[in-house]
């Protein structure tokens, strides 16, 4: 990933290492690279870490027009061949630091509903010497995270894994914000089940699996060995690939890094704000009142919509300009959009509480996964939080409250584990399986930068163990403050380590002692009490890679607040608690109670 300190630092030091890198020369098409998929014939060029690449390669018909909250439709195949030197178009987003494009101020909308494409990156090798039979190679595709409203496959480079480590990578793009999520009746004229769903990103997904498996041959990939792997958003969209029936078959294994199951109901995706069942404040009745009777008061508008036809509405819908429907959401922090993502339909998604489904094994795709988090995940949402940080003319930080600061982030990092990880994993194995593995990814060498300890206050936050699994550092003059040179000796063990271990896994279903078998021996979740459970993956001067059993669930979360004496104010307690309550898809205001918070203000989300 060419951003990842990016992503962290972009708005933290933003005077103190101002300046863009400069632009890479155009690629060239090398001849060797030719490939011809059923897709149609493809070129691509040697990429920066020796592998082959091929970038842009449309993977479905553009979404737009009619087809906007439809179902992705093949492409058909091409004649002439397509040079894939240059990335598609990231879809349409607010441009931010952690988002697709940083060449325009946060908050512009930037991108275009035409963006489904993926990128593919391979060993170089001649077209005469393509694996192929029982040589093809292990396929693992990239799901970018973002919220699921930000993001871009182009920020990932998977040259440097698929070249050392011997395995196809694949990176796809997928509709995102209200253009991925949408769930109105209005829609459904015509409609596949599928479709009505709302969970047009969802269908995207399964669709790019779709065109691996039809096509992923001709690059020297096992369709028949698929490892879906994602971070963040990328990593609860893998969640939606175990659970989504369409999905069944198109993949082999699952890597769901810093993920969890957080999702929204239909009455949330649909309603308005004030019906008996009230919909989210940015739910598709509410944006097309919005879109729809513009400046008119509330009642108003409502009977103009209500006077329209489904057909009309729809139809209307669909004639909005993309920046006008991403500009009817105001952009949060970072650019993303607080909307209902995830729909629990019925059809293509549980109707359930994800989290419940994983306890029925039948309900959940039969293949092997691996889920992880990191030690301090939340820290970079804190860090980046005025709440918790003043910037001393904008970059110089300082922690307001030191104590409160790492507090807050242990207990919400631990949630994450609980309900990301653990409690995922306690599930299928409970439910009878036993190809489960979990890690915790604790990696804290950042340095003292401007009299602030990196180390603590940033630490394993979220999205940072990216670069270690992709294998590379080219982040940039920002990256110097993330990743310097004196602890580049521990990462680059650690990520060799990290590159085996994922990709071991990908090739058998199991990480066990990474490809060379030289590694300590990554065990699945052993369901007994005394069984080890999960790796962590830390330096040598952080303790080594290990396996370790200190299991987290939100229940022993919540009953430890009560003895913890760093938790002994009452006032810190509950701000403590109401920061896991509004961050954690496994809580809710009745654990307000179970804290001895019940009534208390909710000052931490104030």
């Amino acid at each position: 990933m060419h951003r990842v300190a990016s992503l962290l630092f972009g708005v933290a030091f933003a005077v103190a290492c101002a300046g863009k890198p400069e632009p890479k020369p155009a690629s060239v098409a090398h001849a060797a690279s030719l490939r011809t998929p059923p897709a149609g014939p493809v070129v691509g060029f040697v990429g920066e870490y020796g592998s082959h690449a091929w970038l842009g390669i449309p993977y479905a018909k553009p979404p737009v027009g009619a087809l906007r909250w439809r179902a992705p439709e093949p492409l058909p195949a091409w004649q002439a061949t397509r040079e894939a030197l240059a990335f598609g178009s990231l879809c349409t987003q607010f441009a931010s630091a952690l988002g697709g494009d940083d060449s325009v101020a946060p908050g512009t909308p930037v991108g275009s509903e035409d963006c489904l494409f993926l990128n593919v990156y391979a060993p170089r090798i001649d077209a005469s010497s393509v694996p192929k039979g029982g040589d093809r190679l292990p396929v693992m595709m990239w799901i970018h995270g973002g919220g699921n409203t930000i993001g871009a496959a182009s920020f990932y480079d998977g040259g440097n894994l698929a070249a050392r480590e011997n395995v196809v990578v694949v990176t796809v793009n997928y509709r995102l914000g209200p253009f991925g999520w949408f769930h109105h009746a209005a829609l459904g004229a015509g409609a596949s089940e599928a479709e009505k769903s709302g969970n047009f990103a969802t269908l995207d997904l399964v669709r790019a699996l779709g065109w691996v498996h039809d096509n992923i041959a001709a690059f020297g990939g096992d369709p028949g060995n698929v490892t879906v792997f994602g971070e963040s958003a990328g990593g609860q969209n893998t969640v939606q690939m175990l659970l989504t029936p369409l999905a069944r078959g198109l993949f082999q294994r699952a890597i769901v890094e810093s993920g969890g199951t957080w999702t929204a109901t239909v009455a949330e995706s649909e309603n308005y704000t004030d019906a008996a069942e009230p919909g989210h404040k940015n739910s598709s009745r509410e944006v097309a009142l919005r879109l729809l009777a513009p400046g008119a008061a509330r009642d108003a508008a409502k009977q103009q919509v209500a006077a329209l036809s489904d057909a009309e509405i729809a139809r209307r819908l669909r004639d909005v300009p993309a920046k006008a429907l991403l500009t009817s959401y105001s952009g949060g922090p970072l650019g993303m959009i607080d909307m209902p993502r995830a729909i629990r339909d019925g059809a293509v998604l549980p109707s359930e509480p994800f989290a419940t489904r994983f306890s029925v094994a039948d309900d959940v795709a039969p293949v092997p996964v691996v889920f992880g988090t990191n030690r301090d995940e939340n820290k970079l949402f804190m860090f980046l939080n005025p709440k918790y940080v003043r910037r001393w003319f904008g970059v110089f930080p300082q922690v307001l409250d030191r104590e409160s600061y790492l507090v807050t982030a242990e207990y919400q990092s631990r949630s994450w584990k609980a309900s990301g990880a653990d409690e995922l994993a306690m599930a299928l194995t409970g439910a009878g399986r036993r190809d489960v593995f979990v890690y915790r990814w604790d990696w804290h060498e950042e340095p003292s930068v401007l009299g602030s300890d990196l180390g603590e206050l940033v630490g394993a936050a979220h999205g940072l163990e990216i670069p270690f699994v992709f294998g590379h550092w080219q982040l940039g003059r920002r990256g110097n403050f993330l990743f310097g040179e004196k602890s580049l000796a521990g990462r680059q063990a650690l990520s060799a380590a990290m590159m085996s271990y994922w990709t071991e896994f990908a090739r058998t279903g199991a990480p066990g002692r990474g490809q060379k078998g030289d590694l300590p021996l990554w065990s699945a979740w052993d369901p007994s009490d005394a069984g080890d459970k999960f790796i962590v993956l830390d330096t040598e001067a952080g303790g080594g890679v290990r396996m370790a059993r200190d299991v987290q669930t939100n229940a022993a979360l919540l009953a430890s607040m009560q003895s913890d004496p760093r938790l002994a104010d009452t006032k810190l307690r509950c701000a403590v608690l109401d920061a896991l309550v509004a961050w954690s898809p496994a809580l809710d205001a009745k654990d307000y109670a179970a804290g001895g918070c019940d009534g208390y203000a909710r000052i931490a989300s104030e």
